[in-house]
């Protein structure tokens, strides 16, 4: 048990092993929904591709949709101002469709590294201005979005981020089809992520799919209780 660790928001028994699990290696995370002979196995945890850090150079933390309307969600937990490394967590649960073999690869989890201390617990994240006091028994904290997506991001520079990700989108939905849409964000692994850069702030944001509806951000701790890890695991579409 991590030492300060409010019960409310301590993850699970179920979840605790889920979250360890997603992030290792050739563990085993449930049965395929179609078929319980196929297993859906964890076959890569690896840095996303071509981005190997996300700039926080305020310490503020936004874990979010970067399409909300409203101020966005930032963590009550800080961090120390710098550069962390993001990982992906992918599975496969191979199987024959429609007359042909296909993997099954979905993103299980997405990770912002803090540190590579070992994580010894979880717990649901709070963001600035939530009340503990108010947490009902059961009830998960988080973020909502009905567009699948979530993101890391500094909080300061959370205007300029976003500014430039919601041109191009609302840009490609009122274009002609076949237009050309310049972009100033740069699309990862086959679209599954995608970054934004403000360079006169130094500062990042990377987008990942995420559940639609409500998604848990946690936090792993360390012993001593610092975090470690920032993660958000989406409902996958192949597990039962």
């Amino acid at each position: 048990m991590v030492r300060g660790t409010d019960a409310r928001l301590r993850a699970g028994s179920k979840a605790a092993e889920y979250l360890e699990d997603v992030l290792t290696v050739g563990a085993r995370l449930g049965v395929r929904y179609d078929d319980p002979l196929t297993f859906v196995e964890v076959v890569e945890v690896v840095e996303v591709a071509e981005v190997t850090s996300v700039r926080i150079p305020s310490g503020r933390l936004v874990v979010d949709s970067p399409w909300t309307d409203e101020e966005p969600r930032e963590l009550a937990e800080r961090i120390a101002p710098g550069v962390y490394r993001v990982d992906a967590a992918w599975v496969e649960a191979p199987h024959e469709f429609m007359d042909e073999y296909v993997s099954g690869r979905e993103c299980a989890a997405i990770r912002l590294c803090v540190s590579d201390d070992p994580v010894v617990g979880w717990e649901m994240s709070l963001a600035v201005g939530d009340d503990i006091e108010r947490l009902e028994k059961g009830q998960e904290v988080g973020f909502e979005t009905d567009t699948a997506m979530g993101c890391f991001s500094d909080a300061v520079a959370w205007p300029a981020l976003t500014a430039p990700f919601r041109r191009f989108w609302e840009e490609c939905e009122t274009c002609e089809p076949g237009a050309f849409v310049s972009r100033d964000t740069e699309a990862l692994c086959d679209g599954y992520f995608e970054r934004s850069a403000d360079e006169s702030q130094s500062a990042d944001l990377l987008t990942f799919m995420a559940n639609e509806g409500h998604s848990v951000v946690w936090l792993g701790r360390t012993e001593n209780g610092r975090v470690a890890s920032v993660v958000v695991t989406p409902h996958l579409g192949v597990l039962a």
